[in-house]
């Protein structure tokens, strides 16, 4: 089964979004990293990660905007701009509510964007709620 690359900087929201990963009883494996320039060495299969055995290419990222080293929407447009992404899945998990911001990352082909919910039980039925049409049936 293919692993969802989660792309957080916040430990809390790290460990509330695996949390609820689990008790969604979600089969895909949940690969945190802390900054923009980690999701791209992930993806590209750079540094610590060349072994694609270990770091396999996910099937959804899930991408916080506000990131050190890299934001959120250079990470987008790095994944929009390689011809081996163009397809992959990318929501957009992020505490901005600002119209520019998602109407931005519109424009860069997301999958979905979540402002970030206050709380494990709003999170986890962001999750529920949308797990088929972020990862399809299975």
């Amino acid at each position: 089964m293919k692993p969802v690359l989660y792309v957080e900087d916040l430990p809390d929201d790290v460990l509330f979004m695996q949390h609820v990963w689990e008790r969604a009883g979600i089969a895909h494996p949940l690969i945190d990293v802390s900054d923009g320039q980690q999701a791209i060495d992930y993806l590209d299969g750079n540094e610590q990660f060349k072994d694609r055995k270990k770091y396999p290419l996910p099937c959804l990222v899930l991408l916080d905007l506000n990131l050190p080293r890299k934001s959120g929407f250079e990470v987008l447009d790095w994944i929009r701009n390689d011809p081996r992404f163009k397809s992959l899945k990318v929501v957009i998990v992020s505490g901005s509510n600002q119209d520019e911001d998602m109407e931005r990352a519109q424009s860069l082909g997301i999958t979905d964007y979540v402002v970030k919910p206050s709380g494990l039980e709003r999170l986890y039925r962001v999750v529920v709620d949308n797990k088929e049409r972020w990862l399809g049936k299975g």
